[in-house]
């Protein structure tokens, strides 16, 4: 099992990695952080994305979808951002969400990556 700041590099190592944060999508806070560019703060960027999130469970919800959510994609002109809701029991609540560069990443294996990192972190 990992904890957070080894997630959080593991989460780094991945090839195209800009930043990485895990963010409680109740509040908006951001619990960790790595990576980032002087251009874009990370924590503001992450709090954001808690609207996507819940817009996204309020959906399934209303659908009645007996249904998690793996993971989100968000394809932008030179990046990928993936969040992934947390499933453990202890990460009720959270997501892992990570910025990639598309010129540099692999997005299959970012996400098997990210969802290895993911079932090993222990909060």
């Amino acid at each position: 099992m990992a904890n957070l700041d080894t997630a959080l590099k593991d989460a780094m190592s991945i090839d195209g990695a800009i930043g990485v944060a895990l963010v409680d999508y109740t509040s908006g806070m951001t619990l960790g952080v790595a990576g980032g560019t002087p251009e874009i703060d990370l924590t503001v960027a992450a709090a954001g994305n808690t609207d996507v999130v819940r817009a996204k469970m309020r959906t399934i919800e209303m659908l009645k979808l007996n249904d998690d959510i793996e993971d989100m994609l968000i394809t932008l002109g030179g990046q990928y951002h993936i969040i992934r809701p947390l499933t453990g029991p202890t990460g009720k609540g959270l997501f892992l969400y990570l910025m990639l560069s598309k010129a540099r990443s692999n997005l299959a294996l970012a996400r098997h990556q990210l969802r290895t990192i993911e079932e090993q972190l222990e909060l």
